[in-house]
Order: C-alpha cells, then structure tokens, then sequence
C-alpha cells in the first residue's frame, strides 16, 4: 500500500477543491461588478434622460434664465448624483424656504417629544375660604402652539382648587423672552395680516383674531363675530348684504378697531380672516381673564405684565404639544409667527432671555457644522419674511441632503414638510397630476419671489432632493405651475 502517494493524491485534491473555491468566489464578485457597473450605467442613461426632459421644461416655459436658481438631486444609497442644474451656486431670496434652515436646526437642538410649559400660580398665603385676594400669574414658556384648547385646559385645572373669585389681576409673565415683538430682521413694513404677528414667551392663538362674517337674515348688514371675543377689539361694521352666493368681504384692523367693508351674497357661505393682534401680554391675560368668567370664575382686577414671585404655588400647567408637531405647524402652513418663537426658544441659555439673533447664530452655527458653502447663503431671519436672506439652490440641496442622511432628525423633517395634492401650502398644487402625494417640499413667496424645496419620490423607489428658486416680475402662478410641470416629468 502506497501512503505517500495516497497523500499526495489528497494534497492536489485539496488544491482543485480550494482553487475550484476560489474561481467561484471570484465570479460572484465579477457577477456583482458587472451588475453595479451595469445599474451605474442604467441610471447614468436614466439621469441624462431626466436631464433632457426638464430642460425642455425650463425652454418650454420661456422664463427667463437669469431669474432662476434650480437644481434637482439624486439619492441612491446615501449618495448624491446631480441631474439637472440652472445657476445653481447664484444666490437669490428664497422667502420661507429659509424655514427649512430654521426647522433642521430646531430638529438638531431639541430631540422628539420635546415640549414647552405654559403654568398658572398662586400666592398661597392670600388663599382663604373668602376666596383669594391676590394676584393669578400666568407665565409663558415659549410655546409657540398655545391655543383655546390649551388655555381650557389650564382653566379647568384651575377650577378644581375652587377658587371662583379673584380680588387681585392676571400678571403675565413674558419675560423668558426679550421684549422685542417685530425683529428689525422683518420685512420693514408692517401689516395687520396673520402671517405678520408679533412675538411673546406668553402668546395665545397664534397672537392672531379670527373674524367671521356671515349674511344675518334680520339685518341690512351681515352679523360679525369675533373668536375669541375678549372686549380689546370694537367692530365697525360697514359691509352690506346683496342676493346671490358671492361675497367681497374686506378686512382692516386699525389699533383695536376691527373695519368691515364690502358686500357678501345671501347664500354666500361664511367667510373667515385672520389679523394679527399688537400685545401678546394684553392678548393672553384678557383670554385667560374671559376663559376663567366662563367657568365661573371672576378676576376682579385687570391685566398687567410682570415678573411670577418663586414664593408662588403652581396650581396649574399645560405641556405643549411635541416639537415635532409645532414644526409641522410652522411648515405646512409657513408660519411666520413660529418660526420665530422656536428661534428665540434655539437662543435660551443660563438666564439669559430668548433673543431672536443669539437664535439666528446657533441656526447659523448648524449650518456652519454641516459645511454649507459660505459664499452660498446669507440668513438674518428665520422666517424667510425678509428679502435680506440669501441662498443659492446648491446650498439648500445641500443641507437637505445632510438632513436627508441624519436619521435622528430626518423623519420628523420629512414628515413636517406640505404633501402636493394633500395638505398645507401644497394641497391644491400638483392635484390628480403624476406628481400627487410623491412631493414633500416647502414653499416659498414674496413679491417678485416664488420657491419650492424638498424631496420627490418615484415608485420604482428613487427620491430626488430638489431646490427652485424664481426672483424676477413673472405673473407668480405661472412660475408655480413651471415648478409643478418640472416635478410631475421627474415622477412620470
């Protein structure tokens, strides 16, 4: 019996066996090479043929080139490919899609869930069976979504101390922020709509009136409604009633009158406007004031601004809504006010008071750290209510795809953001066309400036992060149509 060759016999098997191994494994990697090269290649061919089509979109639509900033992004596995660019590193104003700025670095500062408290106190000392003969503090904590819900609910907390009478005022506690309502950062001009409201640690509804007009069958005039009613605001009624089922209702608040004009229809459905209030102090201490008489309860005393004593017992406190769902406000409805009130919220430290442009450096900061191109940007508010704010549509793709990468923010992000066909600014844009439901993007206006930014889906899986931007004196319907027609051939 030959051992040796025997050996020898197993050590070339075992040889045959390993390279047989080894041209098996080296063909699985060849096969994966040639797929990804393959796939490469497929959406190199796909992005030149998006390229084609949405230039002939942007020829299509014969506005002019120099008024635009436009740039469309493809995300696959964590990387960026550019597909499509017009003037991309040109800074223009970009209006409120500086909100996206503003929510990545709320996002990044403060984690989910985050919530802001608003408190009712008392000086336990004047509490007798007689009632209470001192002052009721309510103090803000910044919280930009307090509305009627919330005040009911601190005022029914409120009632199970049963206390019905109050000899003393309602103090409002303001001062966790600054005493600067309209930052210098604004728009110069002042106007008396919503979107333009003043900003307070203690705000309530927004610091906005809602006013309803609605044809009254008893009169030569509608009836006018004011929600809430707190006594601050007289309505000079001059609008008048006509037949039919149209209304030309107008609006003006002068100080705390109220004018109404114009004419609404007979069976004109209600009409509703919004206008924003002057003091957030005034505003918040009257509501608290008329919410507490509903119940029953009577503040004898008026309201005044001032600082809540330590020595106080909290008899009642509201946590607000999550972070995440004050960003949705601030979004889907490119809420100025919010904006705003987060920004100060972004600049509180130690004893420090909030401070709108300690709260732009830490938003400023953020973007600094994620390396947004510094020749590319210039922001001063948070809003994008200013035409001081500069931003090319490179920088913006940039931090939306930064933001697109960091999941500890990006769903809340994503989820905050107007969904075309569906909700806020972007609910009757994109309507049973291709792009319906696949946009989440913010948009952006002022005069003469027309923005949209965010993230397009597919079904065959691709998300595109795109950035437009239109500064110039084209009719602003058309260029929003042209931004629409750009997305549904990116979805089609």
């Amino acid at each position: 019996m030959n051992l040796k060759g025997n050996s020898v016999n197993k050590d070339k098997f075992f040889l045959l066996k390993v390279r047989a191994r080894r041209y098996t494994e080296e063909m699985k990697i060849s096969n994966i090479c040639m797929t990804l090269v393959l796939a490469s290649a497929l959406n190199s061919v796909a992005s030149t043929e998006q390229n084609k089509k949405i230039e002939k979109v942007v020829t299509q639509s014969k506005i002019s080139r120099s008024d635009l900033s436009l740039i469309i992004s493809l995300i696959d596995n964590q990387k960026s490919e550019t597909i499509y660019e017009l003037n991309s590193t040109a800074k223009k104003i970009p209006a409120s899609i500086s909100k996206l700025a503003t929510a990545a670095a709320v996002l990044d500062q403060f984690p989910p869930s985050h919530k802001f408290k608003t408190i009712l106190a008392v000086d336990p000392d004047k509490i007798s069976n007689e009632g209470y003969s001192g002052d009721l503090y309510i103090k803000g904590g910044g919280d930009p979504s307090f509305v009627s819900e919330n005040m009911w609910f601190l005022v029914n907390q409120f009632d199970r101390n049963q206390i019905n009478k109050i000899k003393g005022s309602i103090v409002v506690d303001d001062l966790l922020f600054d005493s600067v309502r309209f930052d210098e950062s604004r728009q110069e001009n002042r106007v008396d709509r919503a979107y333009d409201a003043p900003v307070g640690a203690m705000s309530f509804n927004w610091n906005s009136l809602n006013i309803f007009v609605r044809h009254d069958p008893t009169s030569k005039k509608p009836k006018v409604f004011l929600d809430p009613d707190t006594g601050i605001f007289d309505v000079d009624n001059r609008a008048t009633q006509t037949e039919g089922e149209k209304s030309d209702i107008f609006v003006e608040r002068k100080g705390n009158r109220i004018i109404v004009s114009g004419t609404i229809g007979k069976k004109s459905k209600e009409v509703v406007v919004y206008k924003n209030v002057e003091d957030p102090v005034e505003w918040s201490g009257r509501n608290l004031k008329l919410f507490l008489k509903q119940r029953g309860i009577f503040v004898e005393g008026d309201v005044k601004s001032g600082a809540m004593p330590k020595t106080v017992k909290i008899v009642s406190e509201y946590e607000s809504k999550p972070i995440e769902s004050i960003l949705a406000d601030m979004n889907k409805f490119s809420n100025n006010y919010v904006a705003e009130m987060l920004t100060k919220n972004l600049s509180i430290s130690g004893d420090e008071q909030g401070n709108l442009k300690r709260g732009m450096v830490k938003i400023n900061e953020y973007l600094s750290r994620i390396k947004m191109p510094k020749d590319q940007y210039y922001l001063v508010n948070p809003s994008g209510l200013t035409r001081e704010n500069k931003m090319s549509a490179r920088a913006m793709n940039h931090l939306l795809e930064v933001v697109h990468k960091d999941f500890k923010i990006f769903p809340e992000f994503l989820s905050s953001l107007p969904i075309s066909g569906v909700d806020g600014t972007l609910k009757r844009r994109m309507k049973n066309e291709p792009a319906e439901r696949w946009v989440r993007a913010k948009t952006g206006f002022l005069t003469g400036v027309v923005s949209l930014a965010g993230y397009a889906g597919r079904a065959d899986g691709r998300v595109y992060q795109f950035t437009f931007i239109f500064n110039g004196s084209t009719d602003e319907t058309r260029i929003r149509n042209f931004f629409d027609k750009i997305l549904n051939t990116l979805i089609e």
